[in-house]
């Protein structure tokens, strides 16, 4: 296909037996496809245009949208030259109708492919925005075409047009001369007014996949005579993007500067990329938590040109490409990878877990943003590392759960141990019959040894079954905590647990209807900003953290006044008595400007009446 292209390209720039050398054309227009059968990568499109043809079902207009270099110009004039082809010798049956199949040059696809065909107007919307040129647009539609079949109208970049210039096209666009045809392409489809889109058939050309752009680039590089390495290709496809253009772009650059021969070394070399096999010694490194490593391998890829943000870039892709195999195989997450890539991510893939993998990943992205907006990117990359290295050893989940329960921690390992001491698959497990307590209650079900107890709608306790043996052993293997005298000590010890949220909840939106510390049961009723579950949240703690049961029942009449209420009545009581202290007095008339920041009880005073009063629930 590409040397079929080439053979072509050369009939237009010059003939074969000219003497004078020809000027050098750029791969990416040399190789530009002039058929429906040269592109890449559109294969929907190819046939939805292929199907309307055939039966004569041609609309009047058509949006082309997509990334940069993805064709959508070179389709336009393709299209353009299939409404208009006809063939050279059209007086012995030969074709002479709109066709996608062009077997050949027609009168007037070498002209139209050159752009300079006087009925296949090309208008640049950015250089062309307003209503003027628009007009100029209608009033040229009226005409004829001076010599082909159909006058066609390419407007690029068509977003940038002014509303007032599509509000002027739109009674043309939808009713245009039966010679005319639109064709619009953009990369920025949802700046489009949808009146105008409503009136196209709109085609999205894709990004073009990485093995499809790879191979095409080999076919190139074999017509140019050059020698190019399947891993060098493969890197020029990722650099694309899924751009056609921008990889031939790369291509033509790599050629120039390997004299003929294009080697994945010369390509990262050219755009500055960390060899992937670097990365893999970066994240192994990383993995089992050796730092000075992990630094020393940054510091050399950063003297070898590579970006602190490519670095942690490529480190994230690996993370993912280990993670895509590990879940479906080798195969479906390596079509663009290398032997020794694929070989290399199967063997880290069976011995790192999901869960770490994943932690690792938004790390890096996290990362990412941080070497983004950073003054020195090198020192944050660098801080990143430092982070992933001693995450490497931390404990599973399972395994804190199984500290909670009193067992002795394990030593902590990397992540990545040596291959031989670890199974193949390192999934964290979790022992479903351990009686340990739950760590992480507020979201996980309930495990083995907590009591089923829940609070109705009408705030009474549903009777639940009584507390076996195991259930007993369960609780009484907990940590135990001092049991709250008072709600004031639920509250206080809700806070040294860090349940900052509960706690608040607690002081701000609860009243106190009954507290009966020996029989562990506590009456609220709550006020309106309180969760409805927070009943069953602090019967679920206070039964882990004191290891006994509790009850927490939802009444429907409101009691004592929140203990925040009355503590901040109190401290804004004291505040002001404070203020009249002779000795405050003075120092706030000599300092006019000084404010009572915060006031500290000292050691060995006696409550109030109001802590009193607080307590007394």
């Amino acid at each position: 296909m590409a040397k079929k292209k080439s053979d072509a390209s050369e009939g237009v720039t010059g003939s074969a037996g000219s003497e004078a050398p020809k000027p050098y054309v750029v791969l990416a227009r040399k190789y530009r496809p002039a058929t429906f059968d040269d592109l890449i990568g559109q294969s929907a499109m190819v046939t939805t245009l292929r199907n309307a043809f055939a039966s004569g079902r041609i609309a009047q207009g058509y949006m082309l949208t997509g990334v940069r270099g993805v064709g959508k110009t070179t389709t336009a004039r393709i299209l353009a030259r299939a409404l208009n082809y006809e063939a050279p010798d059209s007086g012995n049956g030969a074709i002479d109708k709109p066709t996608i199949d062009m077997p050949g040059l027609g009168v007037h696809c070498k002209d139209i492919m050159e752009g300079r065909h006087p009925d296949v107007l090309e208008i640049d919307a950015a250089s062309n925005t307003g209503v003027d040129n628009i007009r100029e647009i209608i009033e040229s539609a009226q005409y004829t075409p001076l010599v082909a079949r159909t006058k066609v109208f390419i407007i690029d970049e068509v977003h940038m047009l002014s509303k007032g210039a599509f509000n002027a096209l739109l009674k043309t666009l939808e009713e245009p001369p039966a010679h005319v045809r639109f064709i619009f392409a953009t990369t920025e489809i949802r700046k489009v007014p949808v009146t105008v889109l409503s009136r196209c058939q709109r085609f999205d050309l894709r990004r073009v996949e990485q093995p499809v752009l790879a191979a095409h680039f080999k076919k190139i590089s074999e017509s140019e005579g050059a020698e190019a390495d399947a891993d060098a290709l493969q890197l020029i496809a990722r650099a694309a993007e899924g751009s056609v253009r921008d990889g031939l772009s790369i291509l033509d650059q790599a050629i120039a500067m390997g004299e003929g021969h294009v080697t994945a070394a010369s390509v990262r070399d050219m755009l500055g990329l960390a060899d992937r096999g670097r990365i893999f010694d970066l994240a192994e490194a990383i993995f089992r938590g050796d730092l000075p490593a992990a630094l020393n391998g940054f510091a050399s890829l950063h003297r070898d040109g590579a970006e602190a943000s490519e670095v942690i870039g490529d480190l994230a892709e690996a993370v993912h490409a280990i993670a895509r195999v590990k879940a479906v195989g080798e195969e479906p997450a390596g079509e663009s990878l290398t032997a020794e890539e694929k070989k290399r991510l199967s063997d880290l893939a069976s011995r790192l877990s999901m869960p770490y993998l994943s932690r690792a990943w938004q790390m890096l992205i996290k990362g990412l943003e941080e070497v983004g907006r950073t003054p020195n990117p090198d020192v944050a990359a660098e801080m990143v590392l430092i982070r992933l290295a001693y995450t490497a050893d931390l404990p599973t989940p399972d395994e804190l759960i199984r500290g909670l329960g009193g067992s002795a921690m394990p030593a902590r390992r990397p992540a990545l141990a040596p291959a031989e001491t670890r199974t193949s698959d390192t999934r964290p497990t979790v022992n479903t019959t351990t009686t340990a307590p739950r760590a992480d209650a507020e979201h996980d079900d309930l495990a083995t040894g907590d009591v089923f107890d829940f609070v109705g709608d009408d705030g009474e306790l549903d009777d639940g079954d009584a507390l076996d043996d195991d259930e007993q052993t369960s609780l009484s293997s907990a940590s135990r905590l001092p049991d709250p005298r008072s709600f004031v000590d639920v509250v206080t010890l809700v806070g040294e647990k860090r349940d900052v949220k509960l706690k608040m909840h607690l002081e701000n939106d609860v009243s106190l209807v009954k507290f009966d510390a020996v029989a562990g049961s506590i009456d609220v009723f709550l006020l309106p900003d309180a969760p409805p579950e927070l009943a069953n949240d602090l019967r679920e703690k206070l039964n882990l953290w004191t290891g006994r049961r509790w009850v927490v029942v939802l009444s429907k009449d409101a009691g004592q006044r929140p203990i925040g209420v009355v503590r901040r009545e109190r401290e804004a009581a004291e505040l002001e008595q404070l203020k009249q202290h002779p000795a405050m007095r003075a120092v706030l008339q000599a300092f006019p400007d000084a404010k009572i920041a915060e006031v500290r009880r000292l050691p060995g005073r006696t409550l109030d009446a109001d802590d009193k009063e607080s307590e007394a629930g």
